[in-house]
């Protein structure tokens, strides 16, 4: 019944073989690495790991007494913030949603035209395809945290500003330290980018374990990317698993 569920979860995620099948899943996985690698060395240049950047090279980060706040007063202090000019056209701030003593946190990129309108990150298309990778793994959407690294939509869904990451990054800050999360999930190459400030390509991420604030985090795609490119569901499986074995060993 744990199998036939199991198999249930990763059929919703859109991963047709994975059980019985090991054999030609593991050379597809093995082909689909290589090409994934060859295809990065193409088109970007490795840059320096974020792990071994300086601590200087690191924007400054506001403090606005936001160190201090419980989730009552740093929630309604998001849902006031004019500190940059998103706030001249969300149509309210997404705080973050989910369980605030979760062993798991997910970090994506920024709120879409869905999210805007809900106030909830990682509705839609999108948020369905998360909740079936969690589910694969045995978590509830319910059971993690959910949180971005902008609380407001950027125009026509816009890359974030440096400028804005740097003005919101305290109240990400602050939920990560009262949350106090096991592991943190970096969903898509905007979230890991200015999570862990750096510049290496998505893929070249993938399968190693950072760190923010001495708490292990792994990257992985963005769901809206695995729904234009399915045939990557298969490594984002693997991140999940790693993610799962670094929430076993801790």
């Amino acid at each position: 019944e744990m199998t036939s569920s199991r198999n249930a979860c990763l059929k919703a995620m859109g991963i047709d073989v994975w059980i019985r099948r090991a054999p030609a899943v593991n050379e597809v996985k093995k082909a689909l690495t290589q090409e994934s690698e060859q295809h990065a060395d193409d088109l970007m240049t490795d840059l320096t790991p974020a792990d071994a950047r300086p601590e200087a090279m690191l924007p400054v980060i506001e403090n606005d007494q936001i160190i201090s706040d419980d989730w009552e007063t740093l929630q309604k202090r998001v849902a006031t913030c004019i500190k940059c000019d998103l706030h001249q056209s969300r149509t309210q701030t997404v705080f973050g949603v989910g369980n605030r003593q979760a062993d798991w946190l997910i970090i994506g990129e920024a709120p879409g035209a869905e999210e805007d309108r809900q106030g909830e990150p990682f509705v839609g298309r999108a948020g369905q395809l998360l909740n079936a990778m969690l589910q694969a793994i045995g978590l509830q959407r319910q059971e993690v945290y959910i949180a971005n690294i902008l609380k407001c939509r950027p125009p026509n869904n816009r890359d974030p500003k440096l400028e804005e990451v740097v003005k919101c990054e305290p109240y990400l800050r602050r939920q990560i330290e009262l949350i106090q999360p096991r592991i943190i999930l970096c969903v898509g190459r905007i979230a890991a980018h200015n999570l862990l400030k750096t510049d290496t390509p998505i893929g070249r991420m993938r399968g190693k374990q950072y760190t923010y604030a001495d708490i292990p985090v792994v990257v992985t795609y963005h769901p809206a990317y695995l729904l234009r490119s399915p045939g990557e569901k298969r490594k984002a499986w693997d991140d999940l698993l790693l993610a799962k074995s670094l929430i076993a060993e801790s």
